[in-house]
């Protein structure tokens, strides 16, 4: 007896002891597959496996503006297998924008690498009849109140952007927020709603195909993309700047040693060749750095999109 309970007491104390990791790792992503978030966790999925030596799985946990699947994470044991595959919204505009939040991206989390910047396009349904930026502004002002803008739920990065560009340009448009970039992008689609300013990942591939028309691009410079395409920032508003990013965290006391294996596995993955060409075709430029360098980063977006939010007057009760 004093034999078996030794082997089980052993072989108990060996499995406590494999490295990390040893299981499959659980990658949440709080928003409905087909937007930009779904769409860089399926990119390094792959190759994030591989640099891991683990099975990779995508959990679509949306709602609330992505706060649903970041509270999951937040509440979540610190062993490093749920992470958040988090983003602009998730990780800093709603602090400025919901009054009550079930987690705080600073105290609640372990920053662990900023991935990819993501490019925004502003497109508009083919019924409207502008053709460039300075266009729509005229046609919306002669129709203030008859149209309709969607985002990616209330707080997100859609829609404090479009909520600034109808500041700066003075005009009326109607908000209707969405669970995420996929249902967004369908009701653009059907002509429900008339234009977004949203991520060139979820816009571009119907606009090629002829199903909506881009107006103009949201980075300061133009597309290396699609060069023919305007900024909006030459379009009569100077220094206006759409453009998101994402990130992956896991919840506050995650090991250093972690953290820091999970950093190179991203980083890795990111740099593979058919992950970077896919990462670029979706418009999201690869922007990897240390733990510390997002935790500071993550901190100064806070500051910096809570004034936009009350400058705006974005706010959800």
């Amino acid at each position: 007896m004093k034999t078996v309970l030794a082997l089980v007491l052993c072989m108990a104390l060996s499995a406590f002891a494999q490295p990390y990791p040893s299981k499959t790792i659980r990658l949440i992503v709080p928003f409905p597959p087909g937007g930009a978030v779904d769409y860089y966790a399926r990119a390094v999925q792959g190759r994030l496996a591989e640099a891991l030596g683990q099975p990779i799985l995508i959990e679509n946990r949306a709602g609330a503006g992505g706060m649903v699947g970041a509270d999951l994470v937040a509440k979540s044991p610190p062993d490093g297998y749920t992470l958040l595959v988090g983003n602009i919204a998730s990780l800093a505009m709603n602090v400025g924008v919901y009054p009550k939040m079930t987690y705080h991206p600073v105290k609640d989390f372990a920053p662990i690498i900023r991935t990819v910047a993501v490019n925004y396009v502003m497109a508009v349904h083919p019924s409207v009849p502008a053709r460039s930026v300075a266009e729509f502004i005229a046609y919306a002002k002669a129709n203030a109140g008859k149209l309709s803008y969607g985002s990616a739920g209330s707080g997100s990065a859609p829609h404090l952007a479009t909520e600034l560009f109808k500041q700066r340009t003075g005009i009326d448009v109607l908000h209707v927020p969405f669970k995420g970039g996929g249902p967004m992008v369908t009701d653009l689609l059907g002509g429900q709603i008339q234009m977004v300013i949203a991520d060139q990942a979820n816009l571009m591939p119907h606009v090629k195909a002829g199903r909506l028309r881009a107006l103009g691009v949201g980075t300061l410079a133009r597309s290396a993309a699609y060069p023919e395409l305007a900024t909006i920032a030459e379009s009569g508003l100077p220094g206006f700047e759409a453009r998101a990013w994402q990130g992956v965290v896991g919840p506050a006391g995650l090991p250093a040693g972690t953290i820091d294996l999970l950093n190179a596995a991203f980083t890795r993955a990111m740099a593979m060749p058919d992950v970077n060409q896919r990462l670029l075709d979706g418009g999201l430029d690869p922007i990897p750095g240390t733990p510390r360098e997002f935790g500071e980063f993550i901190r100064a977006e806070i500051a910096k999109w809570s004034k936009v939010a009350k400058d705006v007057g974005a706010r959800v009760e």
